[in-house]
């Protein structure tokens, strides 16, 4: 999960100023968190206090309101009611990293991602765009090959992950929607030597940065092992420590790194 956090804060800087290249500084004074990680602690704390999905999301949302949410998650975090809207963007991605993290069985994952889509984001892409991300992160963590967590996502989602970066990279432009970045950023890890260099891919394409980041991000953290270092560092410095706190009574009990 720390993992994801990391690269959604180093993708942060680049959503507004997208790059084409693989060259750029982890860290800026900019860099900070955005919503999609308020979403993935969110996400944590609900599975780690058996909380219903959306109640958990409304509550760390509402408290940190100025974290870069759309409109339409806006307007639903402030709702007093708690509708889905029917939305395919890929919100539903990059916050459903723990759910990959935390069960234990391909169906439990599978439903559990669902869940956590379906209290906003409740198209089917929406929830497609979640259950594959969610899968991956649950393959890496049971030791499949890149290979393997290739063809099971494409077998079961129907996305193409044939492309290389070098094909996805001069054309691609900044997409919010599920069908339009998921699988681009799981090609971002399928390409990656390490866990930095799945952030560098992700962040290279010059799309949704942050968000391409974080669902890489969250998958090369499970796949490749514990952050560096000078990445976790860099992390812990720039988060609440209300959020800290969740991240390792998360880490602690089920084991990760």
């Amino acid at each position: 999960m720390l993992g994801a956090i990391a690269r959604d804060v180093i993708g942060s800087v680049y959503e507004a100023s997208p790059i084409k290249s693989k060259k750029f500084p982890l860290f800026q004074p900019a860099s900070t968190f955005t919503d999609d990680t308020v979403l993935t602690v969110a996400v944590a704390q609900a599975i780690l206090t058996g909380a219903d999905y959306g109640s958990a999301l409304k509550r760390l949302g509402r408290q940190y309101p100025n974290a870069g949410y759309g409109g339409a998650f806006y307007h639903w975090l402030h709702a007093t009611d708690s509708r889905p809207y029917n939305s395919w963007g890929n919100g539903s991605a990059m916050r459903v990293s723990p759910v990959g993290l935390a069960f234990d069985s391909e169906e439990a994952v599978l439903r559990q991602a669902e869940k956590s889509a379906a209290v906003s984001h409740n198209h089917p892409e929406g929830i497609k765009g979640a259950q594959a991300t969610a899968l991956a992160v649950f393959l890496a963590r049971r030791g499949h090959s890149r290979a393997e967590l290739r063809q099971a996502i494409s077998q079961r989602f129907g996305y193409d992950l044939s492309p290389t970066l070098a094909d996805i990279r001069p054309t691609y432009r900044f997409d919010v929607s599920c069908q339009g970045s998921v699988p681009q950023a799981i090609i971002a890890f399928l390409e990656a030597e390490d866990v930095e260099d799945a952030i560098r891919n992700a962040v290279s394409l010059g799309g949704d940065s942050d968000t391409l980041a974080c669902i890489a991000g969250g998958i090369a953290h499970t796949f490749f092992g514990r952050l560096p270092a000078h990445i976790e560092a860099g992390i812990r410095t720039r988060l609440p420590e209300e959020f800290l706190t969740i991240i390792d009574a998360f880490s602690s009990r089920y084991g990760i790194p």
